[in-house]
């Protein structure tokens, strides 16, 4: 069970780095290193080799990384990145804004 306050699926916002102030959606995150991977944020280009699925090679782009502390869950309610506590609804654990009391789970 991830005890992480940013899970794959949600929408966040960078509150540092480059895209300081920018959105997005997470696509994966990597809790070993701290790391989450989010759409459109810290984008980097690559190269991919020649094969048959692409026979030119070529340049791709693809997200890296953005540490987690750099990361806050954006709540639809208040409008803005907010900080998250984990409390019990019935038997389940869920993550509640401190902003706005709205339910991520």
């Amino acid at each position: 069970m991830s005890i992480s306050r940013i899970k794959k699926g949600d929408e966040v916002v960078a509150i540092a780095g480059v895209a300081a102030g920018k959105t997005g959606k997470v696509i994966r995150v990597d809790l070993d290193k701290h790391r989450a991977y989010v759409e459109g944020l810290n984008v980097r280009r690559g190269t991919i080799k020649r094969s048959e699925k692409n026979p030119r090679g070529g340049l791709v782009d693809r997200e890296a990384g953005i540490a987690l502390s750099n990361l806050m869950p954006f709540d639809p309610v208040a409008k803005k990145g907010v900080r998250v506590s984990m409390v019990m609804d019935g038997d389940k654990r869920v993550r509640k804004s401190k902003a706005s009391s709205h339910i991520f789970d």
